[in-house]
């Protein structure tokens, strides 16, 4: 904004106090915006804390909470004989993140170790984005893929007693599916590492394979565990190919070569279906819901925990 000047080629008092307070009115607007984006974001977490509570203390009215979490049925469409015990829910849940942790944490971490430790600048430019392009494709061409391949070739090779739907093909896509956020995670802690720690322990005679693996990864390790639970909350909480390929049997069992059902692919289900509001099965999605949000809430503090307590300041 242009500022008028006097006679003796000064701005004058009155030019300055308008520009002072066009600018302070400015800068109040931003701030009030900005703080409204944020207290939406806050609102918003509080609004669905609060549907799934009011709808599950109705659910509870009607079950036994006791029976919900020790229970080792789950028949919630059968009228008349409908069992709630969320047990199997819960261990298909685990079994399938079990097996896709196997295959992302490793290959995550090594991918991470190789890109920030080995690879030049140049293939670092082309292969980071490269390896995030997983992270951009829908989950349901992943879920199809695991149901129209990785079955059959399972079943065809290895495993002829696999079936069609099962545990263990939905948790190796799945486990491919979160490689990208376990790596590009993982990869940006250990690349935050000084570089003096490197160049320290070269100067003492350690090969890179010592240093990376002694030096830069324990450096690097709140980051790294940080890395790990967020891909783990990302697995527990995967819907699409569990829903496709992993099956709707929600049976107590360890065995990945069986169809078991997910706490999302049951509520997938449910809420595709016909199911009337205010009935005990159109409730059981936000008991199921509550249940996944509290175990990924419990995940992302013992990771804020890890990290602020493991955490290096150099």
């Amino acid at each position: 904004m242009a500022v008028e000047v006097g006679r003796k080629g000064r701005p004058e008092a009155g030019d300055w106090r308008r520009n002072s307070r066009a600018r302070h009115l400015r800068e109040r607007a931003v701030k009030v915006a900005l703080a409204a984006c944020a207290y939406l974001s806050v609102l918003t977490t509080f609004g669905i804390v609060a549907v799934l509570l009011f709808e599950t203390l109705d659910f509870f009215k009607e079950v036994s909470l006791l029976k919900f979490l020790t229970g080792t049925e789950w028949s919630a469409s059968f009228q008349g004989q409908a069992e709630y015990g969320i047990l199997p829910l819960v261990c298909g849940t685990l079994l399938t993140t079990a097996i896709a942790i196997l295959v992302a944490l490793p290959l995550g971490l090594s991918a991470a170790i190789y890109l920030s430790e080995y690879a030049s600048a140049r293939l670092r430019r082309w292969l980071k984005p490269a390896l995030e392009v997983l992270a951009g494709v829908p989950t349901v061409v992943y879920g199809y893929f695991a149901l129209t391949l990785v079955t059959p070739f399972l079943k065809d090779t290895i495993l002829p007693s696999l079936s069609v739907f099962n545990a263990l093909s939905a948790g190796l896509v799945m486990g491919v599916m979160i490689i990208p956020t376990v790596a590009s995670v993982s990869e940006d802690s250990i690349y935050a590492v000084p570089r003096t720690l490197r160049e320290g322990a070269y100067a003492l005679g350690a090969t890179r394979r010592e240093v990376a693996t002694r030096i830069v990864v324990p450096a690097a390790l709140s980051g790294i565990v940080a890395a790990f639970i967020l891909g783990v909350s990302r697995a527990i909480g995967e819907t699409m190919i569990v829903a496709i390929a992993a099956g709707a049997q929600p049976v107590l069992t360890l065995n990945p070569l069986s169809s078991v059902q997910t706490m999302t692919a049951y509520i997938v289900q449910v809420a595709s279906g016909d199911t009337p509001r205010g009935t005990t099965t159109y409730q059981t999605i936000f008991a199921v819901g509550s249940t996944l949000f509290v175990m990924t809430l419990l995940l992302n503090i013992v990771s804020y925990w890890f990290v602020r307590h493991y955490r290096e300041k150099y």
